[in-house]
């Protein structure tokens, strides 16, 4: 698994979770229960990982609909 982004903003994930789905690019979203130890209040980002052989696609996807990638 490769990350294609991180972000604490669990509706860009949400979002670019749907656009892989559509694309029938599977994604997991790492860190989800982090919020256990943080306590809720959203400082550790969410980390979303894709397969390395779909990682091309996935990222022109982000780019093509304006999510920005660190990396």
């Amino acid at each position: 698994m490769e990350e294609l982004l991180r972000t604490n903003d669990i509706t860009v994930i949400a979002y670019a979770r749907a656009l892989l789905a559509d694309e029938d690019i599977e994604c997991f979203e790492f860190d989800v229960n982090m919020s256990v130890l943080e306590g809720s209040i959203g400082i550790l980002p969410r980390r979303l990982m894709v397969t390395r052989r779909d990682l091309f696609r996935a990222r022109a996807i982000m780019t093509e609909h304006d999510i920005a990638l660190d990396g």
